[in-house]
């Protein structure tokens, strides 16, 4: 019998300083339409607000729709939950975190992606953690030129 859930996690290293990488997410979620426009189109709250934690905000990429689960001040850390969209064609459950972990004056981005298969005979989501560390490339230019 396949594997039908699990977690997979993916780290790089970024020149920009964690804190500044934490904000985007944190709560300014609402630039990474200009910061990455070739992967992320639009993003709208649905419900709550743009930074507290269990507002509901609408992705257009692959068309998503995702809780903002927790936030981890402390930490760095942010923690969305999948509620409807593309990506639940292949997943019954997909949560994903991104920590950003000072070192030094750069940072160490992880994404983390915990996941449950809609089948037994469904992939793993590489490509998903793939597209977050192209994201996270991304926002490092734009903090490194800002």
């Amino acid at each position: 019998m396949a594997l039908t859930a699990g977690k997979l996690e993916i780290e790089t290293e970024i020149k920009a300083p964690a804190d500044e990488f934490f904000k985007i997410f944190r709560s300014q979620a609402h630039h990474l339409p200009n910061i990455c426009s070739d992967k992320i189109h639009k993003i709208e709250v649905h419900e709550g607000d743009w930074e507290t934690q269990g507002s509901v905000k609408h992705w257009s990429y692959t068309i998503v729709l995702r809780r903002l689960e927790s936030i981890d001040e402390e930490n760095r850390s942010i923690t969305f939950k999948v509620l409807d969209g593309e990506l639940l064609n292949d997943y019954k459950s997909y949560k994903f975190t991104t920590q950003a972990i000072p070192k030094g004056e750069a940072c160490l981005v992880k994404w983390t992606a915990e996941y449950e298969k809609a089948s037994e005979d469904g992939s793993d989501p590489h490509g998903y953690l793939e597209l977050a560390v192209n994201i996270t490339k991304d926002i490092e230019s734009l903090l490194l030129n800002a």
